[in-house]
């Protein structure tokens, strides 16, 4: 996980347009709430999670396969960092019809870290 994309606006385009494969999405979604893997121990550390997370998620989950996972991701993003994407970034959201839960829950995890952005810089980049 230590070649991470940056966390900023590019990389949250990247998330939305299906430019970054699944797997990179898990992990910065994992680094971000604080999920550590120890390639040593082959172990995670969970030391840096909150307790919501690390008790239910002891190891990761996947968020792109998982929908109690993203609903969990969902209600923890803060009510005034809801609508993100929209409103700083001009997603339009999908078509009706034509997007999947795949697509649905990467916009979800794009919009968790905008919002995690937001609250730990104050800003978007």
């Amino acid at each position: 996980m230590s070649n991470l994309p940056p966390l900023n606006t590019e990389t949250i385009w990247a998330i939305i347009n299906d430019t970054i494969d699944d797997a990179t999405v898990n992990q910065l979604v994992w680094y971000h709430l604080g999920y550590r893997y120890d390639p040593t121990t082959k172990t995670w550390d969970t030391t840096q999670a909150s307790p919501e997370w690390r008790d239910e998620y002891p190891q990761p989950t996947n968020f792109l396969e998982s929908r109690p996972a993203t609903m969990k991701l969902t209600r923890s993003i803060p009510q005034e960092n809801k609508q993100l994407l929209k409103q700083k970034l001009g997603f339009k959201g999908y078509k009706i019809g034509e997007f999947s839960p795949r697509e649905t829950r990467r916009a979800t995890a794009a919009g968790w870290l905008l919002s995690y952005m937001v609250i730990t810089t104050g800003k978007i980049e």
